[in-house]
């Protein structure tokens, strides 16, 4: 481990010569619950010290390692609390709604609380029948659940029928031996740990058996304490390997949907400790797995750095915005989460700084996302992603009720004043001064209520009157409505549709504009498009040539002609096959003078053969087509079973339609 060893003083220092700092290590280093491997590390960075002089920068490089060496928590683990009752009215109380989530939390709970108490099963394999007995007797007595076979036939044949933890065999039998034994019961269980018995126990034979997979040997006649302890150590470390590892979640959705304030739920819930740190804008590998030791200044990784900061190695640890991370000549930081968010892989991370394995299996990593399609699949494939929809206006109104407004009014000195918020008022909070599927904007208004009413109610200190926050004090407060439902109350217009579309801020409505003037048979597309949108815009058009006598249209209606489609906002990227079948339409009420219905919002990929595919996203949309005022929205077929599983209150108010193709929906579009 050591560096710079050009610089280093082979001179051997006396105990007075010896740095106080160096002494003090030492007794930290003898007194520090790690593992024998971490002792020997620390001990041969310690000599190395020992020899060096401390006037040279290596020295406080090394001494600086020592300490971040000891301080890591190798062995401090925080007991999970079992009590699902508990949590779940921590996730209750805290939380409206997130059923899916809560579930999901639930589920990991009663999983390690099945672990925690299952019954240990071993299998004693002998052909003497004292030696069985004996051996059962004592088993039994330990609680341990034991069943016996008379040789490794008869154990084989047991184990095919039952899962054993542990199977303890002699060696020398008839018909089948141990080792024989032991290889057939590998293929048939792998996860089964074997000790062999025998009395014939030899170097070699111990050697053959643990090459082959055996845990343990033990000699004949069998030392019934060491037996014990063999037995409890296997269960421990069985055991133990079961309660620590933890899933690898991923919330997605859009902001404000309470993604990182569950996460910190969660581990109230299991009463473990929480981090959390930002990836946004993350672009240095070297900030989560560290520098290595080769100058004045080099740091441990942002990951390691939280574990010994938190004291303990299984923690629960939100990864916030990882969707976020940028690449440049610095390294791709995405590829060091594929080590870190592996199960199979994260139990011997190495941060570079620390150059040593830690095991991180037993944390439990939360990451969050707005959009998941943004990370690497290799990454991806590796998350358990779980979805946070949209709020509905009921949804909101519930919210404000229990959490935001009793929060504000805490918050802005006005608990004991009195202020009380009409529903209504809440309601026009939520449709004129907010459009977002979360609840950050809106918590933002409420607390521009509370602030307007806190001075209102200093400048009449003498009034203590209750005030009531209605719908008419909510417009003098916060001025004439923002938002207003243009989409809905805008007037049926030719070669004008409107289209819904999923983005990381939730479900969008959009409108798709189209006309025709004199030219040379271009297709020109503005509003910012991405490749995917420009090949919707040729397939529909191509669709709707090679078809024109079944749209009235004559065969040659783009010569001499260009037709330009335009999405607005143009300053906004857009992207993404879900407006496929809203630009066909618009092109269809353009080219044959039919206005198009403006609170009819429609969300699909267009084929070439007239097709609707479906697309994702189906509750962002229609909670954003609810924020329009749009009446009816048109989904492809495909879809029926997403529709399905909305909630009654996400589709109250908004006809569902279902079509399969074009000519299915014109009537319902075109006026």
């Amino acid at each position: 481990m050591g560096i710079f060893k050009k610089s280093e003083k082979i001179e051997e220092r006396s105990d007075e010569e010896t740095p106080v700092e160096l002494i003090d290590l030492r007794r930290a280093i003898e007194g520090a619950r790690v593992s024998k491997a971490v002792s020997e590390l620390a001990s041969k960075e310690l000599e190395r010290l020992e020899r060096m002089d401390p006037g040279i920068p290596e020295y406080t490089i090394g001494v600086s390692y020592l300490e971040f060496l000891l301080s890591l928590p190798w062995q401090n683990l925080t007991d999970d609390c079992l009590d699902m009752p508990r949590a779940e009215k921590i996730l209750e109380l805290q939380h409206y709604g997130l059923a899916h989530v809560k579930e999901r939390i639930l589920e990991y709970l009663a999983v390690k609380t099945l672990c925690n108490f299952n019954d240990f099963h071993i299998l004693v394999v002998d052909d003497e029948e004292i030696a069985r007995t004996n051996l059962e007797y004592v088993l039994r007595k330990e609680g341990y659940q034991v069943t016996t076979a008379v040789n490794g036939q008869d154990g084989l044949d047991k184990l095919r029928q039952k899962e054993f933890e542990l199977i303890l065999t002699d060696l020398k039998m008839e018909k089948m031996d141990g080792i024989q034994l032991l290889e057939s019961a590998k293929q048939i269980a792998p996860t089964t740990q074997i000790v062999m018995i025998t009395g014939y126990a030899t170097v070699n034979s111990a050697v053959d058996a643990l090459k082959r997979g055996a845990a343990h040997y033990l000699p004949k006649p069998v030392d019934m304490e060491e037996l014990r302890s063999t037995v409890r150590q296997i269960r421990e470390k069985k055991r133990y390997i079961e309660l620590t590892r933890s899933p690898i979640l991923c919330f997605s959705g859009p902001p404000g949907t309470g993604k990182t304030s569950i996460g910190k739920s969660i581990a109230e819930a299991l009463g473990r400790k929480f981090v959390r740190i930002s990836l946004a804008g993350l672009r240095d590998e070297a900030e989560l797995r560290g520098h290595r030791r080769t100058y004045v200044g080099s740091m441990p990784g942002r990951i390691m750095t939280e574990i010994r900061r938190i004291g303990v190695r299984n923690p629960v640890f939100m990864l916030d915005e990882i969707d976020k991370i940028g690449q440049d000549f610095r390294g791709d930081p995405a590829s060091v989460f594929l080590e870190i968010l592996d199960p199979e892989q994260n139990s011997r991370f190495l941060d570079h700084y620390l150059d040593f394995p830690f095991d991180l299996s037993s944390v439990m990593f939360i990451s969050t996302a707005n959009v998941v399609e943004r990370l690497p699949a290799p990454l991806l494939d590796r998350l358990e992603v779980i979805q946070f929809p949209g709020y509905t206006e009921k949804e909101k109104l519930a919210i404000a009720r229990q959490y935001l407004v009793p929060r504000q009014l805490r918050e802005h000195g006005l608990k004991n004043r009195n202020v009380e918020f009409e529903d209504n008022a809440v309601s026009k909070i939520i449709i004129d001064y907010t459009l977002e599927a979360g609840l950050r904007n809106f918590e933002r208004e409420i607390a521009t209520v509370c602030r307007k009413v806190a001075r209102l109610c200093v400048q009449n200190e003498n009034d203590r009157s209750p005030v009531v926050v209605d719908e008419k004090l909510v417009e003098n407060l916060l001025g004439p409505r923002r938002f207003t439902h243009e989409i809905a109350e805008a007037g049926h217009g030719v070669g004008v549709t409107t289209g819904l579309v999923w983005t990381e801020f939730g479900g969008e409505i959009i409108s798709i504009e189209a006309t025709m003037m004199k030219g040379n048979q271009q297709l020109m597309l503005t509003g910012s498009l991405g490749e995917i949108i420009r090949e919707s815009a040729q397939t529909a058009l191509s669709y709707i040539r090679s078809h024109a006598e079944s749209f009235s249209l004559a065969t040659n209606f783009f010569d001499g002609n260009d037709i330009h489609v335009h999405i607005p906002s143009g300053a906004v990227p857009k992207d993404g096959p879900s407006a496929g079948i809203t630009i066909a339409l618009a092109l269809i009420s353009l080219l044959t003078r039919k206005p198009a219905r403006r609170d009819v919002a429609l969300s699909g990929e267009f084929t070439l053969s007239g097709r609707l595919l479906p697309v994702s996203g189906i509750r962002e949309k229609v909670l954003a087509a609810q924020r329009a005022g749009v009446k009816t929205i048109i989904f492809p077929e495909a879809n029926k079973v997403d529709i399905e599983g909305l909630d009654a209150d996400v589709r109250e108010g908004v006809e569902l339609i279902l079509a399969g193709d074009i000519f299915s929906i014109l009537d319902r579009v075109l006026l």
